[in-house]
């Protein structure tokens, strides 16, 4: 089902019973899975292999060249899973070079106007509401909800199951199954989304421990995530712990520690 007025390079790949919109662009390198919708003047271009059951509603650009001005014009990659959604005028820009790509799983929504630059690595069940920017290199990680306008910097790591609240921009990693509220700050945990992703009330009150372990005791921050270290073993502990280590550009502080940092130390 393609409308006469979409434009389809030859050497595009396209699953069955895909539909192409009326005035849809498909460039050569597009590799398109099975029962993808492609509504009307949506852009595919670039390295881009799409999977199974994906739906572009108006005036998406996938796979565009990255806003980089490093970037030389290389035949670099976007790699997108199966049963997402991208609603209208959704923008997300291939890697700015060849050994990487920008990646999005599966099951995501990509609300009216998100934005997800070169480079960057989306997990599953990810929601990204209208305005949402995620800069180059950004990682955001499995059923994480980042709101209206809200900004994750480039190389910036938004944990599992974290959520951004409306307006709220994050330049350090965002800890797993916490709330972000305005610029670098955290004010509790998604006790709601934690719930609905079949944390039992036992792993929900030990993370709600750790946290305050590690945000609200006063300690300095090193010496809190090594007492943390012994004290809790669960593996939602784990989680948050391993994000933690693995942090490069500091994590949020609580909204409560008058803007003492990670890295403060």
């Amino acid at each position: 089902m393609i409308h006469p007025t979409a434009s389809i390079h030859p050497s595009a790949k396209l699953g069955a019973n895909v539909r192409i919109g009326a005035f849809a662009v498909i460039d050569a390198d597009v590799e398109l899975g099975a029962d993808c919708v492609v509504g009307p003047q949506v852009y595919l271009t670039g390295v881009t292999k799409i999977g199974r059951g994906n739906k572009f509603h108006a005036g998406c650009v996938i796979g565009d060249a990255p806003q980089d001005l490093k970037y030389k014009d290389e035949p670099t990659r976007v790699e997108i899973g199966d049963n997402n959604v991208f609603r209208e005028h959704v923008t997300v820009h291939r890697s700015n070079k060849m050994a990487e790509a920008t990646v999005i799983g599966s099951n995501n929504l990509l609300m009216a106007s998100a934005h997800v630059a070169h480079n960057c690595v989306v997990g599953n069940h990810v929601i990204l509401a209208n305005g949402a920017l995620l800069g180059g290199h950004a990682t955001v990680q499995d059923r994480a909800f980042i709101s209206g306008n809200a900004l994750v910097h480039q190389f910036t790591r938004v944990g599992t199951l974290a959520i951004m609240q409306g307006g709220s921009a994050v330049s350090k990693d965002l800890p797993p199954f916490t709330i972000a509220r305005g610029d670098n700050k955290i004010c509790g945990l998604n006790v709601i989304g934690m719930r609905r992703a079949g944390f039992s009330a036992a792993e929900r009150l030990e993370l709600k421990k750790i946290y305050h372990a590690l945000f609200r005791s006063g300690k300095l921050f090193r010496a809190a995530i090594t007492e943390a270290e012994k004290n809790f073993t669960s593996n939602g502990a784990k989680i948050m712990l391993e994000f933690i280590a693995a942090a490069k550009r500091g994590v949020c502080a609580d909204i409560g520690t008058n803007g003492r940092s990670s890295d403060d130390e």
